[in-house]
């Protein structure tokens, strides 16, 4: 449960525990952080855990599934059109038809709970700061940023996903439920998503080798690689106020990158 992902359950697992589940459920896609996250505290925890998979079964398993599998997570294929219905009442009702009683956590892990855990890693920084960063996929990590912020410094996220204006709503409801309305320290940098979800391109691979070949820091170039070329990209260009302290939040999913090495095809990651 690396990077957020542990901020993301923590309170998620004490309410499926008072709600007396003894079964996790969720969805993600083959390579998802969230279902290798989700699989593991299952084995941590003693839940059951089932993982919705967007598409279709291919097997050999890749790492990520293998590791799920491993963990004792039950596996289950989900068509994209039905997938793209996941949250849809008559959906849920054949999952639960199927496997009975369990704990939702939506895709990514993301909501109230979450929201709430996420907000305590500003606790956990213990220097000061002018700038917080965080990769974008649903927007609950920066949700929870902003919260644990509380209107002090400024929070910056960058979308992951290509055409993705309504993360800035799905934040902006997400602090609503968490009776935050007003606050201003907060955007979504929208231009580094290069190309889409889990879209990448050399330009993206060749700065993060030579960024982990510098820092000694390994990155991914789904989430964490995306944001640091931003923040990297925005410094050259004058859009931090100088000598301004930037806190980049590494989010995890190197897990991924035993997936992706087969896939980029032709092109170098460092492992």
């Amino acid at each position: 449960m690396s990077g957020n992902k542990w901020h993301k359950l923590k309170y998620n697992i004490q309410e499926a525990k008072k709600q007396g589940k003894d079964t996790l459920l969720t969805f993600g896609g083959a390579y998802s952080n969230h279902i290798y996250a989700i699989a593991a505290a299952g084995k941590i925890f003693n839940f059951d855990t089932i993982g919705i998979i967007r598409g279709e079964e291919h097997l050999p398993l890749n790492p990520t599934l293998s590791f799920a599998k491993d963990s004792g997570m039950k596996i289950y294929y989900l068509d994209r059109t039905s997938y793209r219905n996941k949250n849809s009442p008559e959906i849920i009702n054949q999952l639960q038809e199927k496997f009975g009683d369990f704990y939702l956590l939506p895709e990514g892990g993301t909501n109230d709970y979450a929201v709430k855990g996420c907000s305590e890693i500003i606790s956990k920084i213990n220097i000061d700061f002018d700038y917080v960063c965080c990769p974008c996929g649903t927007g609950g990590t920066l949700a929870g940023l902003i919260s644990g912020l509380n209107g002090d410094k400024y929070s910056l996220g960058f979308s992951v996903l290509k055409g993705a204006s309504f993360l800035k709503e799905n934040v902006q409801s997400l602090l609503q439920n968490s009776n935050i309305n007003s606050l201003k320290n907060w955007n979504i940098n929208l231009d580094y998503h290069f190309g889409g979800y889990a879209r990448t391109d050399l330009v993206l691979l060749d700065f993060i080798n030579r960024f982990t070949s510098h820092t000694k820091i390994p990155i991914e170039p789904i989430y964490t690689g995306k944001m640091l070329f931003g923040i990297y990209d925005l410094a050259s260009k004058g859009f931090f106020k100088e000598e301004s302290r930037i806190i980049a939040l590494h989010t995890g999913g190197l897990q991924g990158l035993k997936g992706l090495a087969g896939k980029l095809s032709g092109q170098t990651l460092n492992d």
